[in-house]
């Protein structure tokens, strides 16, 4: 059975690549990669597989039973991207497709929500058997923050008291993992967050505990936080979206208290004092 993951080289099909290994025997591991010079470090047969160039697609598929599908990192182009490798999918004769989705996708406020349910209806109109992992929030997304407030003395942002339930890339590499080397997965969707939620001032807080310095959480207006981010020198739009997300995490667009990823796996979730320390090291 060979097994192709998207994305190989990104953050989370890094990790995804290198658990596999430990399941599977490498020669049936194939990297899908923009530039396969780059996967050369993952040990594993890597192809070109580029979402917005369709001609690469076919022939990277070749022979491919299992496909984990990992969501294009560009927002905007995801919808016609993905489709370009559903289309590719269904002619190769992928026995089972993975697609990584967004947390309550049906019904999330967030910006990033809709190309991921136009996705998702385009995997269930395809015919291909497929798993959707309705991936929550990653931890690294705020913990990635950690120097920024130590340096600045407080930690900002726009979520208010908002809950949010977030897991590490390593918990969701697990699922993943899980998915694609065993059965009964098939046709199920999956509503994966971490098992337990915090807030940004309870966030800072564990910053302050571990640190041994006082670091507080500022909430902004979120016209003052995109300023605040701009004045980082992060895009316009990209600084829209960060404080967009904030305010619905205030409305609880990041909450699930399901604990399914962790029900799937066996084993808890990473905590947030665990996530803090990797950061701070």
């Amino acid at each position: 059975m060979k097994i192709a993951i998207t994305g190989a080289t990104g953050q989370l099909g890094r990790l995804i690549v290198e658990k596999l290994k430990a399941k599977v025997p490498a020669d049936q591991l194939v990297a899908l990669v923009r530039t396969p010079a780059k996967a050369a470090d993952l040990g594993v047969e890597a192809r070109e597989a580029d979402y917005s160039k369709p001609e690469t697609l076919a022939p990277a598929l070749a022979g491919i039973d299992t496909l984990l599908l990992i969501s294009s990192n560009e927002v905007g182009q995801r919808a016609a991207q993905h489709q370009h490798v559903l289309d590719a999918a269904r002619k190769a004769g992928v026995k089972h497709l993975v697609y990584t989705s967004l947390l309550h996708a049906d019904t999330s406020p967030l910006s990033l929500a809709n190309e991921h349910r136009t996705t998702e209806a385009a995997l269930k109109a395809s015919g291909l058997p497929y798993t959707i992992l309705r991936n929550g929030w990653y931890t690294e997304n705020y913990t990635a923050s950690v120097p920024g407030a130590l340096a600045g003395g407080a930690l900002l942002g726009s979520a208010q008291q908002g809950r949010i339930s977030s897991a590490a890339r390593a918990d969701y590499t697990d699922v993943a993992v899980l998915v694609l080397t065993s059965e009964g997965h098939r046709g199920k969707t999956y509503e994966l967050a971490g098992d337990g939620a915090y807030s940004l001032p309870e966030l800072a807080a564990e910053i302050s505990r571990q640190s041994g310095k006082t670091i507080p959480y500022h909430d902004l207006p979120v016209a003052e936080y995109v300023a605040i981010l701009r004045g980082f020198g992060l895009p316009e739009g990209l600084a829209q979206d960060i404080a967009g997300w904030d305010a619905d995490a205030a409305h609880g667009a990041l909450f699930d208290d399901g604990q399914e990823l962790s029900r799937l796996t066996g084993q808890p979730t990473t905590s947030l004092a665990a996530a803090v320390a990797s950061a701070l090291n």
